[in-house]
């Protein structure tokens, strides 16, 4: 069996077995640890092929190993992670925005931070994907929405050097890091999608990629009104230990369920008013914060600057920073990811095919 290294252009010629192909990947490290398709010859060829990119383009320098990702190394990466031809435009979009020097990349991979990479796509081409918006879209059962996220990481891993332990240096990490992606649900969102809130067309197809945690679940059963959900939503972003509240900035995601944001709109809250209410009540004690914290006092004066006042830490420095989308299906259950702070920012892209 002939298989493209992962992160080179080189090939090796291994016995023609899935379990000898495996362990020679693990030894060497570039695996993230689950069974991966073989990346054949044939098997990555069909994926540059529907590309119609060069295979020895270099698509974008990766770090902190500064990597090239070349279009077939990248292609090599999402055939392990079970990528369909299809996928591979929105995998190499993606890679393309991580490097973004906004992102930060660099920081993301080498931080003790669980920051992963989260890839959301809006447009006609999550339907024809078939990425999931719906019920589960952040958990497992959807081919496309597991492979893209993973062969980011895969990416990350064998090209950028984010191996645990080595360029990765987060402290416990995070089942984000094996894939994150998911589609916006622009049909029960009673507000206008994440991309053309953007300035991107209602028909663009979009990815965007953002550093932050995995999903912290926010459950309300009990509000009937706007005002008593967006009261829970506050309170979970209100907690000690993020880096957006320690820093009062960031964009932190807010992901509302279709019932919490049909309540929410339906009160008449805009998508603005969202953002500005949880801005104004996701704050935390000042008071509650650890004395070696307070007596520091940068805390102190960076949250008197940002609110006039020293009582409670803002999760971000203005409204405008919290990132607002619908996902998900039927449930009174939202969420909400913390990001690694202000040292890195959203990144969009259109595809363009």
């Amino acid at each position: 069996m002939t298989v493209p290294n992962a992160q080179h252009e080189a090939t090796v010629e291994l016995e023609d077995s899935l379990e000898e192909v495996q362990a020679y990947f693990e030894v060497r490290g570039w695996s993230d640890g689950l069974p991966f398709i073989p990346p054949t010859r044939e098997r990555v060829a069909r994926l540059i092929g529907h590309l119609g990119r060069d295979a020895d383009e270099v698509v974008c320098s990766l770090a902190p190993r500064n990597g090239e990702a070349t279009v077939e190394r990248v292609a090599a990466n999402a055939v392990m992670a079970g990528c369909r031809p299809e996928d591979f435009p929105i995998v190499v979009t993606a890679v393309e925005a991580v490097a973004a020097p906004e992102l930060n990349l660099n920081a993301m991979q080498s931080t003790t931070h669980p920051t992963a990479i989260m890839i959301l796509v809006n447009g006609p081409v999550a339907d024809k994907l078939g990425i999931n918006s719906g019920p589960g879209c952040l958990g497992p059962g959807w081919r496309a929405n597991m492979a893209i996220g993973r062969a980011m990481r895969l990416v990350l891993l064998n090209i950028g050097g984010g191996s645990p332990g080595d360029g990765d240096r987060a402290t416990q990490g995070s089942p984000a890091k094996i894939g994150f992606c998911l589609a916006e649900n622009q049909l029960e969102s009673p507000w206008e999608p994440y991309h053309v809130e953007h300035g991107f067309g209602r028909d663009d197809s979009v990815v965007t990629v953002i550093a932050c945690e995995g999903p912290h679940n926010i459950q309300d059963h009990f509000s009937i009104s706007g005002s008593g959900v967006l009261a829970t939503v506050a309170g979970a972003l209100g907690q000690a230990g993020s880096n957006n509240i320690m820093f009062s900035t960031g964009f932190p995601v807010v992901a509302f369920g279709p019932e919490h944001a049909h309540q929410v709109a339906v009160s008449g809250y805009s998508k603005a008013d969202v953002k500005r209410f949880l801005w104004e009540h996701g704050r935390f004690p000042l008071h509650r914060l650890s004395a070696e914290w307070l007596e520091d006092g940068r805390v102190a004066a960076r949250v008197e600057s940002i609110t006039g006042s020293a009582d409670a830490v803002p999760i971000t420095s203005k409204p405008e920073n919290i990132q607002v989308i619908v996902a998900g299906g039927p449930g009174k259950h939202s969420c909400w990811m913390p990001t690694f702070g202000g040292d890195t920012r959203p990144v969009m892209r259109k595809l363009e095919r």
